[in-house]
């Protein structure tokens, strides 16, 4: 018995630049989120809508009584259905591909799954009166959808006529130590958010019980361990095709990271300012999606190692070229 998918995919195509733009869309509206998940945080609006799923208890927008808070809060939720019909849009092209590749829909519907346990751990979040632990786990869904749009996004447009040779045992070995020591860095700096100010909201919001300094400090040992990482990649590439291509990539992981690292201090000595902690926030997503990137790119046939066999999309097209936004 055919699914819907199944049975429309039997009568319909849909060509893969429409799975390009959607794949697109996804990624930039899971960035997107993160952003305006920390304006959430900064401007105290956390629960802005004290109720979960209706905003009030009694209405699903916002109220006037509710005031500026709750419809920033109320905005970030309209965020949801936004990405909602993204990752929807990404589901069909995926399906809708002739011919069908498998590794492209389980992408596609692991997306929708995050964001379904990222809505619901945001609610469980309002409904705690927002606990630090419960938002630091709604922080890191939200980098595991960002994660599923990210590689559905280079699955899609990667270019697989670039010469791959194959990498080095120690070039592998340091785009997965880079990968695993962002992934520690994410999460020790959700230790900081939630053991600092900016709770989320003005009334008095229980923290972590770490010292704000101490984890302040670990959390920039950590970074500092991704740069040496990227660095030491960057300096054991060779000449080859790919390798350009990679140490492209990691110039841009470089630049990307400087400026986080940058505004991490900044915020540190200025009292953390909210319109640099939202940045902040927003350089982590653009750090995290730069490190998986590099990932990929070392090894181009990673999906094939977990056994998606299938040629990618972009790979059989004649114009493979990331549409522009």
């Amino acid at each position: 018995m055919k699914t819907p998918l199944g049975w429309a995919a039997s009568r319909w195509q849909l060509t893969p630049r429409a799975l390009r733009w959607a794949s697109t869309a996804a990624l930039v509206v899971s960035i997107v989120i993160i952003f305006t998940g920390g304006l959430v945080r900064v401007t105290g609006s956390g629960l802005g809508c004290p109720d979960w799923p209706t905003c009030d208890g009694t209405s699903i927008a916002s109220t006037p009584a509710l005031g500026i808070h709750g419809v920033i809060e109320f905005g970030n939720r309209l965020l949801t259905t936004i990405i909602v019909i993204a990752v929807g849009w990404v589901i069909i092209a995926a399906r809708l591909q002739r011919p069908r590749v498998r590794s492209l829909t389980r992408l596609a519907w692991s997306q929708f799954w995050l964001v379904i346990a990222n809505a619901v751990a945001g609610g469980v979040s309002v409904l705690a009166e927002l606990n630090p632990w419960v938002v630091a786990l709604h922080f890191v869904l939200a980098i595991a959808l960002l994660a599923t749009t990210t590689l559905t996004w280079h699955r899609v447009h990667e270019d697989r006529d670039i010469a791959a040779t194959a990498p080095t045992s120690r070039t592998r070995r340091l785009s997965w130590v880079l990968v695993a020591s962002t992934v520690l860095l994410i999460l020790v700096g959700t230790l900081v958010s939630g053991s600092g100010p900016h709770a989320g909201d003005s009334a008095d919001v229980p923290r972590m019980g770490f010292d704000w300094a101490t984890v302040a400090w670990i959390h920039g040992g950590v970074g500092a361990i991704v740069a040496v990482v990227a660095v030491i990649l960057l300096l054991s590439l060779g000449a080859g095709e790919r390798d350009r291509l990679i140490r492209r990539r990691l110039a841009i992981f470089l630049v990307v990271f400087a400026a986080q690292g940058a505004a991490g201090v900044i915020q540190s000595l200025t009292g953390l300012p909210e319109a640099v902690v939202s940045f902040h926030l927003l350089g982590a997503a653009l750090v995290w999606v730069g490190a998986l990137r590099v990932l990929l790119d070392v090894n181009p046939y990673l999906f094939a190692r977990v056994g998606f066999r299938q040629p990618s999309v972009a790979s059989a097209l004649p114009d493979n070229r990331v549409p522009s936004l």
